[in-house]
């Protein structure tokens, strides 16, 4: 069985309304593909840590039939699974120097979803350098889905680094990318699940 990997967010869960409309379009639509969208720990290096292991699992199972989706920070992580495994990505408004971004956000964080409180440190900003990837191989494979309204993310980073991937550029919009239901179908066609 074809299985597509969901990547959320920083701070979210397998609760975000994008996970729960992809989970939901793929009950409906297409119930020939297993749904995978863990919890993902707080921190950068344990998140990776617990992404290589499902993804050394899938690989293992299903002869590499996976693709992977991820919004915001997991979308960063999902380049990462593109790159590393061969397999192809969308990517929506992620996160292109996390390193960055979070740097406003050291401290002390709480979780909306899960409510779990934990300390974002330098050690996980280095933890987040370390896994980018400063020119990816594998652009021909993602796909990026980016509204220009987006509060959080400069789009036009995005715009710069997914450049020689197919891209889907929106006027307005926001960084929860309004409307994501109606690209589901089309996520699972790019993704050849």
């Amino acid at each position: 069985m074809p299985t597509l990997l969901y990547l959320h967010g920083f701070n979210s869960s397998p609760q975000s309304v994008k996970a729960q409309q992809m989970q939901k379009y793929l009950q409906q639509k297409r119930p020939d593909i297993h749904f995978i969208c863990p919890q993902l720990a707080a921190t950068p290096a344990a998140a990776w840590s617990q992404i290589r292991a499902i993804c050394d699992d899938l690989r293992a199972k299903t002869d590499g039939a996976f693709g992977v989706a991820g919004s915001s920070l997991g979308g960063f992580l999902a380049t990462q699974v593109a790159e590393r495994y061969g397999v192809r990505a969308v990517v929506i408004n992620p996160a292109v120097n996390p390193h960055i971004l979070l740097q406003d956000y050291l401290g002390e964080q709480l979780n909306p979803y899960t409510h779990q409180r934990y300390q974002l440190t330098e050690q996980h900003i280095h933890e987040l350098r370390k896994l980018r990837i400063d020119a990816p191989s594998c652009m021909e494979r993602i796909w990026l889905l980016q509204q220009q309204g987006d509060e959080v993310l400069d789009y036009r980073e995005a715009l710069e680094y997914y450049r020689f991937a197919r891209v889907c550029i929106q006027k307005g919009g926001d960084h929860s990318f309004i409307r994501f239901d109606h690209y589901c179908a089309q996520i699972i066609r790019f993704l050849e699940l």
